[in-house]
């Protein structure tokens, strides 16, 4: 565990295998902290000879908190958050994993910056210069889980825990939701905030004077990840970007929600982004 320095912020970092093997990046998605990736999926991607490397974004976890009025953000800040994590940690170029919201900071480092990207891989997310209107919105029934799970009290650790774990399960949307890792998951994210209630901060960060660059100028090996159980980007999101990515390729996840959560996925999930790895590991001098 190390930190790095990002515009005056410090952001916890962790790295997982040699600093000698090649660098994953994993860029987790909006009010979400480092430890919402599975252990066994870092594991896995580490026993296959790479270096991970998870972090948290400003306003989660370990890393500062910022008071959002007085000093706002954007979402390009937060891009600019993880290319200071690969700066920090003296890594050139990197592998990028990137989900959900952290799949849209994933596409415009790869667009923005395609010298520091060496393959991207793209899940549960939706195209950075789409029109959301154009397609599905989120499982209504979701929605309304969620709803009701936001007037549940949230006083004591216990009862953080508890709703975490009925946010994962909604979120995993799988009738093999795996319950321990899941509450070993909750654990770990509720002892490690400093303060919860800055994660809502990341949906403030949408809008600022940079504008979004054309996904037509990614030139990474791409792979999109399609879940066909994910209540948020259902798979015409996937489609949609995987489309929009010169040369990406668009693989099917049965089973797969909007979290790794179910009995075996992450394992699963890491081995079809290994494939992708291993596929292109002669691609612009990689290894």
């Amino acid at each position: 565990m190390t930190y790095v320095t990002s515009q005056g912020l410090r952001l916890w970092t962790s790295r997982s295998g040699s600093a000698d093997d090649p660098a994953i990046l994993l860029v987790m998605g909006a009010a979400a902290q480092a430890v919402h990736w599975p252990a066994r999926f870092v594991r896995r991607l580490v026993e296959a000879g790479f270096q991970v490397i998870q972090y948290d974004h400003r306003d989660v976890g370990q890393s500062d908190l910022v008071d959002f009025d007085a000093s706002p953000y954007t979402m390009f800040d937060m891009v600019t958050d993880a290319v200071a994590v690969l700066d920090g940690l003296s890594v050139e170029t990197a592998h990028i994993v990137g989900t959900s919201g952290g799949g849209v900071m994933a596409q415009w480092l790869a667009a923005a910056m395609p010298n520091r990207v060496r393959t991207l891989t793209l899940m549960n997310t939706t195209p950075l210069d789409g029109d959301p209107a154009s397609l599905p919105p989120p499982d209504p029934a979701f929605l309304a889980g969620a709803e009701a799970l936001d007037d549940l009290p949230r006083t004591t650790a216990a009862q953080r825990i508890d709703v975490e774990i009925r946010f994962y399960s909604l979120f995993t949307n799988s009738p093999h939701f795996d319950r321990p890792a899941a509450r070993h998951m909750a654990k770990q994210a509720v002892e490690r905030a400093q303060d919860w209630t800055h994660a809502a901060n990341h949906y403030r960060a949408g809008d600022g004077p940079e504008k979004p660059p054309s996904l037509s100028a990614i030139k990474s090996p791409t792979l999109v990840l399609s879940a066909d159980s994910d209540p948020i980007f259902p798979p015409p999101h996937a489609a949609a970007l995987a489309s929009a990515i010169p040369n990406a390729r668009l693989q099917p996840v049965p089973g797969l929600g909007h979290m790794m959560l179910a009995v075996n996925q992450p394992d699963h999930v890491a081995d079809l982004i290994l494939t992708h790895l291993t596929a292109n590991s002669s691609v612009r001098g990689l290894s």
